[in-house]
């Protein structure tokens, strides 16, 4: 196979890499949105609470040298770019990169585990548009298609489950409510996608790869307008409901720690679920874990191997 000029791209969310970067990027991705000042001051608190940065471009950036690794272990030895919508690098920067670099054709993942318009549709119109703006030197991104399903992806989030639960009393651990997590988003908006679906789909398939029956969905650190229905439960209201009970909280729509668990899960609802007396412990977003890499590589190289990138060769 001719690899001359491929290449991959991770695409994800970006975050503040440190205390300076807190306010502008809040003042980024809150633009245009309404959102008042107060809130972005109580947000940007947030952060100073859990060391003043995020550790998601950290995270991405070694997914990728992890994915660069494992590919080139199959004998596909291309380059891994991290392009992010809200923060550098952002994906205008990546492409102007891999442009100049000699990238013609790229294979695009995204960090989202389930589509939405806010999230996975989201990433693929700040590519469209970053596209657009290089003209025709930009390279043509062949995008993977859905893998919150995909048996290694499920192995890796039981894998963060199971550590989890060796946080909790032996007796606790087959009794322990398994509450799975994803971002909430409009009523309106989750309508028109495929996200509430994929959400219950891989829950459900973590739930059976470890024979646990208690368990449930929840959502977390809604934003917006308060007088638009977004996804329920809460995880708040969940917690609430499990008094007197374990609970291992399972971010599950997350592929990279971010403030999002930090505080709105580490901090916010460990507080709530002390209040509730709920034992709550909180596994891991999937990371740099083997299992998730190894999934990435196999999506990616199913998509040099019998994809558009192929026959583009």
């Amino acid at each position: 196979m001719n690899l001359a000029g491929k290449a991959v791209l991770l695409i994800g969310f970006g975050g503040p890499t440190s205390p300076d970067e807190v306010g502008p990027f809040l003042r980024e991705v809150t633009r245009g949105r309404g959102i008042p000042d107060a809130r972005i001051a109580q947000v940007a608190h947030h952060y100073e609470l859990v060391g003043g940065r995020s550790p998601y471009n950290e995270v991405a950036a070694r997914q990728a040298a992890a994915l660069r690794q494992a590919l080139a272990r199959d004998g596909v030895k291309v380059p891994v770019y991290v392009g992010m919508r809200n923060w550098p690098p952002l994906v205008r920067q990546a492409l102007e990169q891999m442009a100049r670099e000699g990238v013609s054709r790229a294979v695009g993942f995204v960090l989202a585990p389930h589509r939405s318009p806010a999230g996975w549709d989201s990433y693929l119109e700040s590519v469209s548009a970053a596209q657009a703006a290089l003209g025709e030197r930009t390279p043509t991104i062949d995008y993977v298609g859905p893998w919150h399903n995909h048996p290694r992806f499920i192995d890796a989030v039981a894998a963060q489950v199971r550590r989890a639960m060796e946080k909790l009393a032996a007796a606790q651990r087959s009794k322990a409510h398994l509450l799975f997590t994803a971002h909430s988003i409009p009523r309106a908006m989750a309508a028109r996608s495929t996200y509430v679906e994929e959400f219950e789909e891989s829950a459900s398939m973590v739930a059976a790869a470890l024979e646990h029956q208690s368990w449930s969905l929840a959502y977390q650190s809604r934003s917006g307008d308060p007088r638009e229905p977004w996804l329920e439960p809460d995880v708040a209201q969940a917690l609430s409901s499990l008094e007197d009970r374990a609970a291992v909280v399972v971010p599950i729509g997350f592929a990279c720690e971010n403030v999002e668990l930090l505080y709105d899960l580490d901090i916010e609802a460990a507080e709530l679920a002390r209040a509730h007396r709920v034992t709550m412990v909180r596994a891991s977003a999937v990371n740099d874990d083997p299992r998730f890499i190894a999934m990435m590589a196999a999506v990616i190289r199913a998509r040099f191997d019998g994809g558009a990138l192929q026959a583009a060769s």
